[in-house]
């Protein structure tokens, strides 16, 4: 016995779309057509998984120079570890 398959028209597509998924996720054929004849199959796509592209927001971050330099308020703050007077690193 052969898979099912369910051929739909865009319209009543649009308002099914939920349920032609579910269709589409238990391996079922779902081929929604155009009124122009073109026809598009709905595909289970498995394993896909986004990787970062390192680099991609490159052009979009820039660091100060002195972004290392220590900030004299924060010496309240710190420890007394970290006072002015410790080497740090």
């Amino acid at each position: 016995m052969g898979q099912a398959m369910h051929l739909i028209d865009l319209k009543d597509a649009e308002t099914q779309l939920a349920k032609l998924l579910e269709e589409a996720a238990r391996g079922e054929d779902v081929i929604i057509t155009r009124s122009d004849g073109t026809s598009f199959r709905i595909v289970l796509v498995t394993g896909a998984v986004a990787a970062p592209k390192l680099g991609s927001a490159k052009r979009f971050i820039k660091m100060s120079d002195d972004f290392d330099t220590p900030i004299e308020a924060f010496y309240a703050y710190a420890p007394i570890a970290l006072s002015r007077n410790s080497a740090i690193g």
